[in-house]
């Protein structure tokens, strides 16, 4: 399969949302106060959420090595990854990528900020899945299938 190939412009959309979700939900937090929290606490797991989403994101990133692309391609010599994190979830690299966004809109303190910084980057990350485990199901068949029917997509033994 071609890089790219079953794309479907995922990426492009997929990038300006986060872009504009990011932006957004910053400009936001300096224009609207809708606290989420009445104390500054709040700013602690919002933290610790984007520093744990950014840490075992790029845990996942290394551990696929050569697999990993930014696109939506499979390599001649590919295999379904099943094993780490892969033995839980189908697709960790974004479920960190959305804990990420979760922490910042707890760190933003505002119900709008936290709604434009994690609702788009949720939107955009189901639209890739979708067309990642189209790819998949086309590419790996039943294996691939068996594969999705014992793990969860984003959150372990949840979703």
């Amino acid at each position: 399969m071609k890089s790219g190939e079953k794309d479907h412009s995922a990426l492009n959309i997929f990038l300006i949302v986060i872009i504009a979700s990011v932006a957004g939900a910053v400009t936001v937090s300096y224009i609207i106060k809708l606290p989420t929290a009445s104390s500054g606490l709040i700013l602690y797991p919002g933290e610790f959420f984007i520093l744990a989403g950014i840490i075992f994101r790029l845990i996942v990133i290394r551990s696929l090595g050569k697999y990993f692309t930014v696109d939506v391609t499979i390599k001649e010599d590919h295999k379904i990854k099943k094993e780490g994190f892969y033995r839980y979830l189908r697709h960790p690299s974004y479920a960190f990528s959305l804990l990420t966004f979760l922490g910042l809109g707890l760190f933003l303190n505002n119900w709008l900020s936290f709604i434009l910084a994690f609702v788009p980057p949720f939107l955009a990350f189901s639209y890739r899945i979708k067309i990642e485990e189209q790819a998949l199901v086309e590419q790996f068949g039943e294996e691939y299938i068996r594969y999705r029917n014992r793990t969860k997509k984003l959150i372990p033994f949840i979703y």
